[in-house]
């Protein structure tokens, strides 16, 4: 018990928010949209409902069918890295736990999506006349939020003040 009391895991929480509001969004999504069906809400951004056989950015989605095992393996193992780095870190590493913690729970959320079904549900679209960002998902916000706050805190002064 003094694991989630002591460590980076304090943050299961943030964890498991993340993963559910994931999860719910893509159900939530397969049970009323479509494939490629959009929903207009702003004139700059759509609910459009896609699959992502690849990685980030449709990486390698066209690539035959053998990235959803390659993609699956490193999320499995970018997971375990991130849980035990969690377990050790310090509740006082407040600011490098946070970010760990939104990459787990986005790795994980993707990783279910690429088990489940062999692709990840994206329906974020966010757009600009021609422009077009790639569809994302809430799994892919905390991955980028995290990956800023790691970047963040490498650049922090991490000395512990007396």
């Amino acid at each position: 018990m003094t694991l989630f009391k002591e460590s980076g895991w304090r943050l299961w929480w943030l964890i498991a928010l993340v993963l559910m509001v994931d999860q719910l969004t893509k159900q939530a999504v397969i049970a009323n949209m479509q494939l490629f069906d959009s929903i207009e809400l702003l004139p700059v951004f759509n609910l459009t409902y896609v699959r992502n056989y690849g990685a980030a950015f449709s990486f390698l989605s066209d690539a035959g069918g053998w990235q959803r095992w390659f993609f699956t393996l490193i999320a499995v193992a970018i997971s375990v890295v991130l849980a035990v780095w969690l377990a050790r870190n310090s509740k006082a590493q407040l600011k490098l736990n946070m970010a760990l913690a939104l990459v787990l729970a986005g790795a994980v959320g993707n990783l279910i999506d690429r088990s489940i079904y062999g692709y990840v549900i994206d329906f974020l679209h966010v757009y600009y006349q021609n422009w077009h960002y790639p569809a994302f998902n809430i799994a892919d916000s905390a991955i980028c939020i995290g990956a800023a706050l790691l970047i963040w805190d490498s650049f922090s002064n991490n000395e512990v003040k007396k």
